[in-house]
């Protein structure tokens, strides 16, 4: 663990998780915007549910995974992204069209990209899943 970026750790702690097959993770420390992000992925069906633990320090996230995840990742540097450029980050983070999520925090919150590009809002690519 870095812990210099947080989502980033989140992110490969439940991508090491599903590839070692288990169904259960947790993610230490707890923060909004990992929790946010959890919440976008459970809308998209890759994470079955979440809790938010308190330990007594930041919290822990207890994760159940849904076995859908091949890929995630936190996006570096976190580029910002225009409401009509959506497309041109799909072709960059995600293997093909309609397949897979950017997770992109804006001015509305934390939402997948279709949400934003429904929503014709811009802001910060965080992380991909698919």
């Amino acid at each position: 663990m870095s812990l210099n970026d947080p989502l980033a750790d989140a992110l490969s702690q439940i991508k090491n998780t599903e590839r070692v097959g288990k169904m259960e993770c947790e993610i230490k420390p707890a923060s909004k915007l990992i929790g946010n992000m959890l919440g976008v992925m459970q809308e998209g069906g890759y994470v079955e549910e979440f809790e938010f633990v308190e330990d007594g320090k930041a919290g822990i996230f207890k994760v159940k995974l849904s076995g859908k995840i091949n890929n995630c990742n936190a996006i570096k540097p976190r580029f910002y992204v225009r409401a009509k450029e959506y497309e041109k980050w799909e072709k960059r983070f995600l293997p093909a069209r309609k397949f897979g999520l950017l997770i992109v925090t804006t001015s509305k919150g934390v939402m997948a990209h279709e949400k934003a590009i429904e929503a014709g809002v811009g802001g910060q690519l965080l992380a991909f899943v698919y």
